[in-house]
């Protein structure tokens, strides 16, 4: 079937499945209009992609091999440049149609800046959206555009969803005075550990939407983003995150956003292929 918008681009490597029959269904944002320090998350889905050729794709920890799971790749939308609410338009119109022909598809978006969320989120519709990130992103407007990367939280919460963020290390004032008046939770990177991610998600309805902006890793960790910040979190950190989500909520959507650069092989999308990898295993046990 044709997909609303998409255009073909490098997919994954191993043997994939018809979209109306995949249990998880990955399609990219070549999107970074909006970008205030780094250029470069456009190139983010390829990144990620040919990052995936350097991955083994049994995994140690799960004994499982993704391979063998019911996995497709639509490739990428057909962004509006410039303009993210129109691409985020896009977005959501895609993974619309995506879940009316096949409802137990699993959206994974591969980006591209964390504006482009929005869009899944719209049409995921979750109780509840849990973020990984360094930025509060709880700005009304930015640069004069309130659909900027650095918004996106405040206009998820504006759709009535429960939001938990963790890693967080950056923001301003009123973000903070925002979210402390609209019951938005959030936990500093330097006060981050598992017991404070479970104490703050395990009561949140389900179904859950997951996005992590690569961002919330150290810099030393990724330094191909738009916005890297010193002193964040492990790759263990998040991934024992997605273990608990996994296995203990309904999960809606997930996404990898932010990743940028333009040289293949480098160690911010391999960061976010085995990230992905990580996430498609843990829910693939699950179905097992």
């Amino acid at each position: 079937m044709d997909f609303l918008y998409t255009y073909e681009s490098l997919k994954l490597e191993f043997p994939l499945t018809d979209p109306e029959k995949a249990k998880f269904v990955i399609l990219g944002v070549p999107f970074d209009g909006t970008t205030s320090f780094k250029p470069g998350a456009r190139f983010g889905p390829t990144l990620i992609r040919h990052a995936t050729l350097n991955l083994e794709s049994y995994i140690l920890d799960y004994d499982v091999d993704i391979a063998e799971f019911p996995i497709a790749d639509i490739g990428d939308i057909a962004v509006v440049a410039g303009d993210p609410r129109k691409t985020a338009d896009r977005v959501r119109e895609t993974i619309e149609e995506l879940k009316r022909v096949n409802p137990d598809a699993l959206p994974i978006l591969l980006g591209g800046e964390h504006s482009q969320t929005l869009g899944a989120v719209e049409a995921l519709k979750p109780a509840s959206y849990v973020v990984f990130d360094a930025h509060l992103d709880l700005r009304n407007s930015y640069e004069d555009n309130p659909y900027s990367h650095a918004c996106v939280a405040r206009r998820i919460s504006e759709l009535g969803i429960k939001e938990a963020l963790f890693g967080i290390r950056s923001g301003t004032k009123e973000e903070v005075e925002f979210a402390e008046e609209n019951g938005i939770r959030w936990v500093h990177a330097r006060d981050y550990s598992f017991d404070s991610f479970v104490d703050l998600v395990e009561s949140l309805p389900e179904p859950v939407y997951l996005s992590v902006d690569i961002d919330v890793f150290d810099a030393s960790m990724v330094p191909d983003t738009g916005t890297p910040e010193a002193g964040g979190l492990s790759f263990w950190d998040v991934v024992e995150a997605i273990e608990w989500l996994t296995a203990n909520k309904r999960i809606a959507g997930f996404d990898i956003m932010e990743v940028a650069g333009t040289e293949l092989g480098g160690v911010t999308a391999l960061t976010a292929a085995k990230l992905m990898f990580y996430f498609i295993g843990a829910m693939g046990k699950k179905m097992l």
